[in-house]
């Protein structure tokens, strides 16, 4: 059995052709898409499978996600390799790309390639000796240090709001940095929202975060964003940007041309992180490291800088816990009460 990972659609996604198993002595046939054995029909047999449960499978993993799945198993195919594969294969595209992907990445192609297996219901190669041991190994050979972004810091977010102009870009711009900041917001979360996700209160706006990273149920939550006490205020800059942009249904965030003119379409997540560079760099600050999830990283860490509680900052962030928030803490506080600081 073999399957043609170039025409592969993680978990049968894309209902793929389902033909009869070759002669296991000869090679695969070029051109076929999956050949499933026993195991993999409850799976993988779309043709008794309702379209309701095709639609509802398809629901379940976010897009980013199935995008990354496909990836992933396009990158595994271009070296050579394919399902189900051999541990002693796996361990060898693992060793093949130690000195060129870190390791972060690696780790997730692992986790595609199990996924992959064990949708199917073929043996999971990933869970062999041979492949944990050469993940280890790389890990102890590379070390397992994540490359994170560089927060955009309060001061520097300043910096950067000072250095714009008043067209309908820096409007724009202006108020996807303050509320991106302001809500501690990933740059999914800050692209997806819709005009009717925000509500107006005395106390300024209520944000009902519909979807995230880690709500893929799409229970939601509730983000409340105050009216500033300087001079940029994220409230102040939103309404400014709607007002403007005359936007009162749909996508809050749009992509503007250079002439102003504003598309109908939504702000795509890379978008952010472009928006971000530029308005760093113009601002005279070496953008290196910044990307989209800078705003997000800028305000847990700003806000631990100020002392604020981590279960304040992980109302607004929505950090599952104070483990996955402790780095932006532990690098806010870094200089406080420091030992150098009070023998030098």
């Amino acid at each position: 059995m073999t399957v043609d990972i170039q025409h592969l659609d993680i978990f049968q996604l894309s209902r793929p052709q389902i033909s009869l198993p070759d002669d296991p002595s000869s090679p695969p046939s070029e051109g076929r898409t999956l050949t499933l054995g026993p195991r993999a029909h409850a799976i993988t047999c779309t043709s008794e499978v309702p379209d309701q449960v095709t639609a509802l499978v398809e629901a379940s993993i976010a897009e980013n996600t199935r995008r990354a799945y496909r990836s992933d198993l396009a990158q595994f195919a271009a070296w050579g390799g394919q399902l189900p594969a051999d541990p002693a294969v796996v361990a060898s595209y693992l060793a093949a790309h130690a000195e060129t992907l870190s390791v972060a990445t690696l780790v997730r192609r692992i986790a595609t390639i199990s996924k992959a297996h064990e949708a199917r219901g073929l043996l999971n190669p990933c869970r062999s000796e041979i492949v944990r041991a050469t993940l280890r190994g790389i890990k102890r050979t590379r070390g397992i240090a994540h490359r994170e972004a560089k927060p955009l810091l309060r001061e520097d977010l300043f910096r950067v709001l000072d250095a714009m102009r008043e067209g309908v870009k820096d409007a724009r711009d202006r108020a996807l940095l303050l509320i991106g900041f302001a809500g501690g917001f990933r740059r999914s979360e800050l692209v997806g929202l819709d005009c009717l996700d925000i509500e107006r209160v005395r106390q300024g706006l209520i944000v009902m975060l519909r979807h995230s990273k880690t709500d893929q149920e799409g229970v939601g939550r509730k983000i409340g964003i105050p009216f500033g006490r300087t001079r940029h205020c994220p409230v102040l800059a939103l309404d400014r940007w709607l007002t403007i942009s005359a936007i009162e249904t749909g996508a809050v965030f749009r992509p503007v041309d250079r002439h102003g003119r504003i598309a109908a379409g939504r702000l795509s997540g890379e978008a952010v992180s472009l928006v971000v560079k530029e308005r760093v760099a113009a601002a005279g600050i070496d953008p290196t490291g910044f990307s989209g999830h800078s705003l997000r990283a800028g305000f847990a860490t700003s806000a631990a800088q100020a002392g604020v509680s981590t279960l304040k900052i992980r109302a607004q962030t929505g950090h599952a816990s104070d483990a996955m928030l402790s780095r932006y803490v532990r690098d806010g506080e870094i200089f406080v009460g420091n030992a150098a600081g009070i023998l030098l």
